[in-house]
C-alpha cells in the first residue's frame, strides 16, 4: 500500500532554533494519522495517535491541542498496520530498538522510513516534555537545559508512537527510532528516554515516500544548515 511521511522542516532546523509555526495542527492531520513532533516556540511534546494531536505539557500532563496551533517541527504518516506482532517483556529501550530493528530488516526496510505503534503494559517509562521558550537562534539543546523535566510513569498502560528514519537521513530527522509516550486513559506523555515493557503488540508500516514542507518565511535562510549537528541532536535525543 502507498504511505507517505509528511514532514514539518528539519530536525537540524529545530535544533538550531527555528521554532516558528510552518503549518497548522489542522493542515497536519491531513497528511497523517499517527506521529510525533513539537509546536510553537517547542511548547511540549506532540503525540499523532488515531488522527488526533495531544501535546505533553512541561509536567507529562495531556491535553488536546486546537486545531489552530502552530507547529515548527513534526512526522507523520497513516498506519495501517502492513507488519504486526506481539511483544514480550523489553528491558530497556535499546533492547526495544533492537527489536523494531530486526523486524525491518527481516522485510528489507532498513534504507526505508518506518512508522510505528505499540500498545502496552510497561513497567516504567522515563520520559521528558518541555515549557515553551519564546527565542530564536537558541539550541534545542540550550532552550533543554533551561525549560526541559523529566518524569517516571510505572505500572502504567499506554502505547508508544514512533518514526524510523535510515543514517543517510541523518539532519532531515534523528537516525534510528525516534518514539513519544501517551498513556491508555490520555492523561500522561512525553518523549521517551528510557522504558521497560511488560507485554504489548506493534503494528509498524514501510514507507517509501516523503514530502517535506520546508518554511517560506525569510528567517528560515538566516540558519546554516550546512553543519554537522549529529552529536548536538544525539545529546538531546
Amino acid at each position: 500500500m502507498e504511505n507517505k511521511m509528511f514532514q514539518v522542516s528539519t530536525l537540524q532546523a529545530l535544533a538550531l532554533g527555528y521554532s516558528r509555526a510552518v503549518i497548522t495542527v489542522e493542515e497536519l492531520l491531513k497528511e497523517g494519522d499517527t506521529g510525533l513532533g513539537t509546536f510553537e516556540d517547542v511548547n511540549g511534546e506532540m503525540i499523532v495517535m488515531d488522527g488526533h494531536c495531544y501535546r505533553a505539557d512541561k509536567d507529562g500532563n495531556i491535553s488536546v491541542v486546537n486545531n489552530d496551533v502552530g507547529v515548527p517541527f513534526a512526522a507523520v504518516a497513516r498506519l495501517y498496520g502492513e507488519q504486526q506482532f506481539s511483544l514480550g517483556s523489553i528491558t530497556d529501550i535499546e533492547v526495544l530498538r533492537r527489536e523494531l530493528t530486526n523486524r525491518i530488516e527481516e522485510r528489507f526496510g532498513l534504507n526505508s522510513m518506518h512508522i510505528v505503534k505499540i500498545d502496552g503494559h510497561f513497567d516504567k517509562v522515563d520520559a521528558r516534555s518541555e515549557a515553551p521558550y519564546r527565542s530564536h537562534h537558541v539550541s534545542l539543546k540550550e532552550m533543554l537545559k533551561k525549560n526541559q523535566n523529566a518524569f517516571i510513569f510505572e505500572n502504567i498502560k499506554g502505547s508508544l508512537v514512533g518514526v524510523y528514519f535510515p543514517d543517510y537521513m541523518d539532519g532531515i530527522n534523528m537516525p534510528g527510532w525516534h518514539l513519544h509516550f501517551l498513556s491508555e486513559d490520555k492523561s500522561k506523555g512525553g518523549h521517551v528516554f528510557d522504558m521497560s515493557l511488560r507485554d504489548g503488540a506493534a503494528k509498524i508500516d514501510k514507507i517509501s515516500n516523503m514530502y517535506i514542507k520546508i518554511p517560506r518565511e525569510a528567517a528560515f535562510d538566516t540558519y546554516s544548515l550546512k553543519q554537522d549537528l549529529h552529536e548536538e541532536i544525539k545529546s538531546v535525543e
